[in-house]
C-alpha cells in the first residue's frame, strides 16, 4: 500500500492546531466586566468623556484625586471636567479654607506644572477658579486642601467666580443639607475669556501654557439621600445645569449675585455646544437610556 506522506503530515498538523486551540480556550480566563461603581462614587453616573489614566490620553487624562475625579488636558493646563459627590457630611463648614494653592505632584513627569503664581485675579483679571469648591470639602483639612491643587483650577473671570458662581455653589450646598445628595460635574469648553479690567478677550496665560476657557459649565443631579443611588435615579431627579460665558463684564451690574439663573440650560443643549467646540461630552452614561434621555431634556426652574 502506498502511503501519501504529504497528506499524513497535513492531517497531523491539523490535529496539532485543534489541540492547541482547545488548550488556549481552556486556559484563558474569561474577561470580567468592570466592577459597578459604589454608592457615592464620584463617577457613579459615568465618565463624561471616557477619560483614561493612560499617557496616550494627553487631552483627556483621568486623575483620581480622592475627594474628586477629573479629566485633565496636558496642552490646555486645565481640567476638561471635574466630578464629585456631595452630601451634607462633606460641607459642614467646620474647616477653614486651606488657601494652599500649589502644583499637583501627581501629574505625569515632564508635564507643565501650573503653580500658584501662574495667574491670579490681581495680575491677570482671572481668578484661580475652583472646579470642586473649597466649600464642598469643609469637613476635613486634607479634603479641603485637595481642592487647592492647581489641577482643580481654571482661569475664571473674577466677577463670575466671586459672585454668581459662588452663589450657585452655595445654592447647591443648601439643597443637599435638606437630606439630599448630589452628583456634580463642572467643566469648560471653547477658548477666550475676558478678565477684570480687560477690554479684549484673552486666549491663554503663562506664556501660552494655560488656556483661558470661553465657557464654564456645571451640572448637578440631586436626589434624596439613600442607598443604591444609581437604581434610585429616575426622571423625577432634580437636574441643575448652567453654561456661563467666561466674561467679567457680564457679571458686574444689578442682580449679579443671581446671574447664574439666567444661564440655566438643558444637558442636551450643553453637550451639543461642547461637542461643537471639540469636547465629546456625554453625561449620565451609566444611567439607563430611557431615564438618561429624559434627564438631559430637563431645565431647572426656580
Amino acid at each position: 500500500m502506498r502511503i501519501n506522506f504529504r497528506l499524513l503530515i497535513t492531517y497531523a498538523a491539523l490535529l496539532l492546531i485543534v489541540a492547541c486551540t482547545k488548550d488556549d480556550i481552556r486556559e484563558t480566563a474569561p474577561v470580567q466586566p468592570p466592577a459597578p461603581a459604589a454608592d457615592n462614587d464620584h463617577l457613579l453616573l459615568g465618565n463624561p468623556t471616557d477619560a483614561k489614566s493612560n499617557l496616550i490620553f494627553l487631552e483627556n487624562f483621568l486623575m483620581n484625586q480622592t475627594y474628586f475625579v477629573e479629566a485633565y488636558s496636558k496642552n490646555a493646563g486645565i481640567p476638561v471636567w471635574v466630578s464629585w459627590h456631595l452630601q451634607s457630611e462633606d460641607c459642614p463648614g467646620t474647616i477653614d479654607r486651606a488657601n494652599d494653592f500649589r502644583p499637583d505632584p501627581s501629574l505625569p513627569q515632564g508635564w507643565y506644572q501650573v503653580n500658584a503664581g501662574s495667574y491670579n485675579g490681581s495680575t491677570t483679571g482671572f481668578d484661580r477658579g475652583h472646579n470642586c469648591p473649597s466649600g464642598d470639602r469643609s469637613a476635613a483639612k486634607e479634603a479641603n486642601s485637595a481642592t487647592f491643587l492647581m489641577t482643580n483650577m481654571i482661569p475664571q473671570a473674577a466677577a463670575l467666580n466671586q459672585v454668581p458662581w459662588a452663589n450657585m455653589e452655595d445654592f447647591i450646598r443648601q439643597q443637599v443639607k435638606d437630606d439630599k445628595e448630589a452628583f456634580i460635574v463642572m467643566g469648560t469648553y471653547g477658548k477666550g475669556g475676558r478678565g477684570k479690567g480687560q477690554t479684549a478677550f484673552v486666549e491663554s496665560l503663562d506664556n501660552g501654557n494655560i488656556t483661558v476657557p470661553g465657557q464654564v459649565w456645571k451640572v448637578a443631579v440631586i436626589i434624596p439621600k439613600g442607598a443604591n443611588d444609581l437604581a434610585r435615579i429616575n426622571a423625577n431627579a432634580t437636574v441643575i445645569a448652567v453654561d456661563m460665558p467666561n466674561d467679567n463684564d457680564l457679571y458686574t451690574g444689578t442682580g449679579k449675585a443671581t446671574a447664574w439663573k439666567n444661564y440655566l440650560c438643558t444637558v442636551e443643549t450643553l453637550e451639543a455646544k461642547a461637542k461643537a467646540a471639540g469636547i465629546p461630552l456625554n453625561l449620565f452614561r451609566n444611567v439607563p437610556e430611557g431615564i438618561r434621555a429624559q434627564l438631559k431634556k430637563k431645565q431647572y426652574s426656580l
